[in-house]
């Protein structure tokens, strides 16, 4: 006859967590968040921005500053106006799909921010945009 009792308190049932799955999980998280981790390089200079009703802001741009002595800040540091287009063709071979922000001074020169524009478009840059601070327009 079987002693079920007896069969039952003899064998040792010990339940084990397994491990793997939950490092896999761990792994895949961070590699998703790091996948969609947009990176945001500041111009690293403050500019008084000129005002217009339309400003919009969106991800994932190049950006360069023109200050109003007519310095150029790309990344934090000051770069000449010739060498904007290296610097933007770099940027665009790292991601295509970026586009390049010049933020200007309303004080600045206008023709050292045609130069920065103009550089930036033979470097390849498919869309480049003023940047604006959202607020009424004047005169509007």
């Amino acid at each position: 006859m079987l002693n079920v009792r007896r069969s039952l308190r003899g064998s040792s049932l010990t339940t084990e967590i397994n491990m793997g799955p939950l490092i896999d999980m761990v792994f895949l998280l961070l590699i998703f968040f790091v996948v969609t981790t947009s990176f945001v390089k500041e111009t690293g200079v403050d500019v008084e921005r000129a005002t217009a009703s339309g400003a919009k802001e969106k991800g994932n741009n190049i950006m360069l500053a023109v200050t109003a002595g007519g310095d150029v800040y790309y990344d934090r540091q000051r770069i000449d106006v010739r060498s904007v287009r290296s610097h933007v063709a770099r940027a665009l071979a790292e991601n295509p799909e970026s586009d390049v922000v010049v933020i200007a001074d309303k004080k600045s020169e206008t023709g050292i921010v045609v130069q920065v524009v103009d550089q930036c478009r033979l470097a390849g840059a498919k869309h480049v945009a003023l940047a604006a601070q959202r607020g009424e327009a004047p005169g509007g």
